[in-house]
């Protein structure tokens, strides 16, 4: 690209219609990198981590990946230097994103009538009701804050699996994030911790510490189904409110309801957030969103 190219915000960009971007002119000025290099990703390369989907800094052509930890890859490296935009180097993207304003960047389109250049690789379609139409929920993942806050619900939460009761409690704790549905803690002494074994698999995240993973053992009578749920047992301070509470994956059980509601799972198998009628995305987890 010769730096001539103009780019505008992505028509359904993830954010209300009418959404703004101030850093358009970096784009134009500078144009989209080309090919991705081979080095791959700065934070990940030093340790001999994979990277899946690489990000590349228009200012200065830092290369990060998808990874939105606060203080690495290309969210990390948007943190520390205050350079606005990335472009994805993905071959199946064709997009940048502005981290302050929030917004999906694409090539300007030549008439209005036309759709943006490779807008189906940047599209998502938004999660429907069986009828078709929009949830038309009260809350937007888009005004949950980043890093995530906590707050008590007192609703009824329920997890079911083989018939059976794992969870019954009305004190979650819910963790709210930018992009994310909610994800619910359910209090130990509310979940049958009988029927399940702690996993020998762990992972950290950066704002709440070491995530413990469980297995649903094999009392029900049925074989045994791995990472059902998720706890953290020593939380960094902000998330002290979720210590020893555990998080079920709505896809890895029969059955999660809230206040009688099934729940849906996040998408992409990933991330653990439950979907209900009162919560609109998009969400993280949709093909092409791992940069979110």
């Amino acid at each position: 690209m010769d730096g001539t190219e103009r780019w505008e915000v992505a028509p359904d960009a993830g954010r209300p219609e009418g959404r703004v971007c101030s850093h358009l002119g970096l784009l134009e000025q500078s144009g989209a990198p080309g090919a991705a290099p081979s080095a791959g990703c700065r934070g990940c390369a030093p340790h001999g981590a994979r990277w899946v989907r690489l990000r590349q800094c228009v200012t200065c052509g830092y290369v990060g990946c998808c990874d939105s930890s606060p203080g690495r890859h290309s969210y990390g490296h948007h943190a520390r230097s205050g350079h606005p935009v990335a472009v994805s180097l993905a071959p199946d993207e064709d997009w940048a994103w502005c981290f302050p304003d929030e917004v999906f960047l694409v090539r300007a389109r030549p008439d209005a009538a036309d759709p943006p250049t490779g807008g189906a690789r940047y599209r998502w379609e938004a999660p429907m009701g069986t009828n078709g139409a929009d949830t038309g929920g009260t809350e937007s993942v888009w005004d949950y804050p980043r890093p995530p806050r906590t707050e008590p619900d007192t609703r009824h939460v329920m997890v079911w699996h083989a018939g059976v009761p794992l969870a019954d409690s009305r004190r979650c704790v819910r963790v709210l994030e930018t992009s994310h549905p909610p994800v619910f803690y359910v209090p130990r002494a509310d979940v049958r911790m009988e029927l399940l074994r702690a996993s020998q698999h762990r992972s950290v995240c950066e704002w709440k510490g070491t995530a413990t993973y469980w297995d649903l053992g094999p009392e029900l009578g049925h074989p045994s189904a791995a990472r059902i749920a998720w706890s953290y047992e020593a939380p960094l301070p902000d998330y002290a409110p979720i210590a020893g509470h555990l998080a079920f994956h709505a896809d890895r059980v029969d059955t999660c309801t809230v206040d009688g509601e099934r729940v849906r799972a996040q998408p992409g198998g990933f991330y653990g957030g439950w979907i209900t009628a009162g919560i609109t995305g998009p969400f993280k987890g949709v093909p092409g969103s791992w940069g979110w």
